[in-house]
């Protein structure tokens, strides 16, 4: 019996090369996240208009315009994120994990005072921001 490895569905990548590692790194992730965040909130609001069983020009409209905002938001967090990350290996002239998880934090806890929440709440984001990215560095490092 022959095993036959089976790769995942085709991958397109497009990158630019803008010259500087930060602006490459940068412009990559927020397009990913932005298309991400727009397709997510595309589908959700699909989901809500077959369930009203109609469609308007407005809901089309409304969806567009929470896509865009969604894409963009979430584009700009994962642009923050990997220029802070980027920042931080810089300073420290090594690259590992703790970058990753700094990044996390200050994206975390800037995400959210900028969200106007309370010192508490601001914590706690830092420390879920810097927790995903960990986990995420360390899942990259697997596969």
């Amino acid at each position: 019996m022959e095993w036959v490895r089976v790769s995942g569905p085709p991958r397109v990548e497009v990158a630019i090369d803008m010259g500087n590692p930060f602006l490459s790194l940068t412009d990559a992730l927020l397009k990913k996240n932005g298309t991400i965040a727009a397709t997510r909130a595309g589908a959700e609001d699909t989901y809500h208009i077959i369930q009203k069983r109609n469609i308007s020009s407005h809901d089309f409209e409304k969806t567009l315009k929470k896509m865009c905002k969604e894409g963009v938001y979430w584009g700009t967090v994962a642009g923050f994120y990997v220029g802070t990350e980027y920042g931080v290996e810089r300073i420290r002239g090594t690259r590992d994990w703790k970058n990753a998880m700094i990044g996390g934090a200050v994206t975390g806890a800037v995400v959210s005072a900028v969200s106007n929440n309370k010192k508490d709440k601001i914590a706690i984001d830092a420390i879920t921001g810097a927790a995903i990215a960990t986990a995420a560095e360390f899942i990259n490092y697997l596969t």
